[in-house]
């Protein structure tokens, strides 16, 4: 005989408190869905609410065959994957070593780490920092001011440190050296962890925004989140003006839908590795 679980009155406020904030967060994801899809027409007239009226796509296609977001698109995605490429590297190459307890100065380097985590250098320096190593208006703006998140290292090493030393002895008998096992074994043996630490770096500069418009001058290197930000801004200009901008609300909503979609659809890839990878270090025993 199958045993039924009993809900208690905890599981029923807590699953519909769940299901409400849930609710609320898919609701504008869904609306912005509909109204990219349905006709200028009923968007002017508010009549959408969670299902397309008048169906088309003219608006996605109006936004695949823009030129600026197109070269946005691009931009983005080679800012996020040579950017997440390059955290993961730097960043776990910088915790290995420390996971070694007899590392020279390993806990006087790790101090500085913490300190990183409570203080950091403030806009202005960092700017600065950026001009003078000559990196502006370049890739290297987008991507290496926060390649390496102190945050993002201590997790890495807390993986290291639970690789069995077995592994590693193994390793320098069949003449592996520290690098070889490494690359070797430390990192396969933490795909979980590098699976969630590649999807909070990937949207970090998916999204990114800040740093655009503190760094880069030339629009033609523009990430998508910049011109989303124009678009937005020519549409405000518009409503100041006394322009009707119902009309160009779905060719918005298109452009945000194609923006988001794809850390939508990388997040399900990666969701089996993201609790494990998020616990790993949290219990040992």
């Amino acid at each position: 005989m199958v045993n039924q679980r009993k809900y208690t009155w905890f599981d029923i406020v807590n699953i519909s408190l769940l299901s409400i904030a849930g609710l609320t967060m898919i609701y504008p994801f869904v609306y912005m869905l509909a109204v990219s899809m349905s006709d200028s027409y009923f968007v002017a007239r508010n009549d959408v609410t969670i299902w397309p009226k008048g169906f088309t796509l003219s608006e996605y296609k109006i936004v695949f065959n823009s030129s600026e977001i197109l070269r946005g698109y691009g931009n983005t995605i080679l800012y996020t994957v040579a950017g997440t490429l390059v955290s993961l590297l730097l960043t776990s190459l910088t915790a290995y070593p420390l996971a070694n307890k007899n590392l020279l100065f390993g806990k006087s380097i790790t101090l500085l780490f913490v300190f990183t985590l409570m203080f950091n250098g403030g806009l202005i320096p960092t700017f600065l920092v950026v001009r003078e190593l000559g990196m502006m208006d370049s890739i290297w703006a987008m991507i290496l001011p926060s390649a390496v998140s102190a945050w993002f290292m201590f997790i890495m090493r807390t993986a290291f440190q639970g690789i069995p030393l077995e592994l590693e002895e193994s390793g320098r008998i069949d003449g592996l050296s520290d690098f070889g096992i490494y690359w070797r074994i430390a990192l396969p043996l933490s795909k979980a962890m590098l699976a969630t630490i590649a999807l909070f770096v990937a949207v970090s500069i998916w999204n990114n925004y800040i740093s655009a418009l503190l760094y880069l001058r030339d629009s033609r290197l523009y990430p998508l989140q910049v011109v989303i930000q124009q678009l937005l801004l020519q549409g405000k200009q518009n409503m100041d003006v006394g322009v009707d901008s119902e009309a160009d609300l779905s060719f918005k909503f298109a452009t945000i839908i194609v923006a988001t979609a794809p850390i939508l659809t990388l997040y399900p890839f990666l969701q089996k590795h993201f609790v494990k990878g998020v616990l790993i270090g949290s219990v040992k025993g």
